[in-house]
């Protein structure tokens, strides 16, 4: 449950926030950091544009709450992973992206870039590995029964992260690749709360 609540709180709040904008937010050329900057103004020397979100404090609070919710779930659903290295190791980096999502929520693009930058790296970077692991966990364990899916988001998040970073972003522009890389895990997620739901033993009373 903390999962869809993180995932559908995370998703609200970017649309608010972006909606806030006297300028237009654009899901492509703009970056979700951009959401939670403090200050209004010309931004980022690699790529110029202006960004001044008067809602910033909304949107980092719902960075803080991603992570916190992420790591929630990742605790509470240890049933559902099994007890291998890889579930471990899984749980263990997604642990660790969830922190970069406090990280990044604490420290704005804008106050502080160094540690926001290494927020997103551990999102992007650990956090998507731990994804990666999650793809091959025991087709015995609830989570491995949907592993092909999990391969699946965890190549959308790689790639996009590696074509990211170098600042690429064709079609969906660089807005939209980092969206791909950092919300692949969120959409996993949904996918996983939904089936560690359906895998709930139910007690009939007797």
């Amino acid at each position: 449950m903390a999962w869809l609540v993180g995932a559908a709180q995370f998703l609200i709040a970017q649309l608010v926030v972006g909606a806030g904008w006297t300028t237009r937010y654009s899901w492509a050329t703009n970056n979700i950091s951009d959401l939670g900057n403090v200050g209004c103004g010309i931004w980022d020397e690699s790529r110029p544009r202006y960004v001044c979100s008067p809602l910033h404090a909304v949107m980092n609070v719902s960075f803080i709450a991603q992570g916190v919710l992420l790591l929630v779930g990742v605790l509470l659903t240890g049933a559902f992973w099994g007890r291998t290295a890889m579930s471990r190791a899984a749980r263990a980096l997604l642990a660790v992206g969830a922190a970069g999502w406090v990280v990044v929520g604490l420290m704005p693009a804008d106050v502080d870039e160094n540690l926001h930058l290494l927020g997103a790296l551990l999102i992007m970077g650990l956090g998507n590995i731990g994804l990666v692991c999650a793809g091959f966990l025991p087709r015995t364990t609830s989570f491995g029964r949907i592993r092909l899916a999990t391969r699946a988001f965890a190549a959308v998040a790689v790639l996009s992260a590696v074509m990211f970073f170098p600042g690429y972003g064709p079609l969906i522009g660089t807005g939209g690749m980092e969206r791909l890389a950092a919300f692949a895990v969120t959409a996993w997620t949904v996918v996983a709360a939904i089936t560690a739901l359906r895998r709930v033993p139910v007690k009939v009373p007797s």
